[in-house]
């Protein structure tokens, strides 16, 4: 499987493309503005189709490109239901961030929730809801690679913010001790923003959240 970091947006947030040229097929984790300009040349190299788009959590610096990627690629969305009034009605933000952030409404197809499993790209992927940064946040983990898409939830060196609504400090250090910190040591951590960390390195010397 192969993942490309793709960063976009006004605030620079991670998107991840996963690929898997044998089967043809991608996904795309996250969708910040004007990522689908970076997806759609990888795709054309690859030989890879996208086949769906999955949102770590509501907050528009990771759904500003949802709605286009939807109408370029034809792609399902999947999400936490918790984030459903984010998804569908962006504007509630708004008073966040000013009014030259565009904001456009996507249509969740599949809500998902803790304990779940996705069939993509030829491998099993383990859903857990990591609230706390945001109600719906959510995690995608891939047991056979030892890799995980975090979202917003756990940073290296940090971890999610939780003065905006629906934060939760005591709920994300629950979320980060019992779904994230429970994985094997060697877990590649791939977050929201910034760079890629492990759950063994955070375990050790995260200063918001110890093992």
């Amino acid at each position: 499987m192969n993942v490309h970091c793709l960063p976009a947006g006004p605030i620079p947030t991670n998107a991840y493309l996963l690929s898997e040229p044998e089967s043809g097929q991608a996904v795309l984790v996250d969708a910040p503005l004007g990522v689908w300009a970076k997806v759609e040349p990888i795709l054309k190299k690859e030989g890879t189709r996208l086949v769906a788009l999955w949102l770590t959590h509501g907050h528009w610096d990771h759904t500003q490109g949802a709605a286009e990627i939807v109408r370029k690629a034809g792609v399902e969305v999947s999400a936490h239901r918790a984030d459903q009034p984010l998804y569908e009605t962006p504007e509630v933000m708004r008073s966040r961030i000013g009014p030259s952030i565009a904001l456009e409404a996507v249509r969740i197809d599949h809500w998902l929730g803790d304990g779940d499993t996705l069939q993509a790209l030829g491998r099993t992927v383990n859903v857990g809801h990591v609230p706390g940064h945001c109600p719906g946040s959510l995690m995608f983990y891939f047991p056979g690679e030892k890799v995980v898409f975090g979202g917003d939830a756990l940073f290296k060196g940090s971890v999610g913010r939780t003065d905006l609504p629906g934060g939760d400090r005591s709920q994300l250090e629950t979320s980060i001790r019992t779904r994230l910190y429970t994985l094997p040591n060697e877990t590649l951590v791939l977050s929201g923003h910034g760079e890629p960390t492990t759950i063994g390195e955070e375990k050790e010397s995260n200063p918001y959240v110890r093992g």
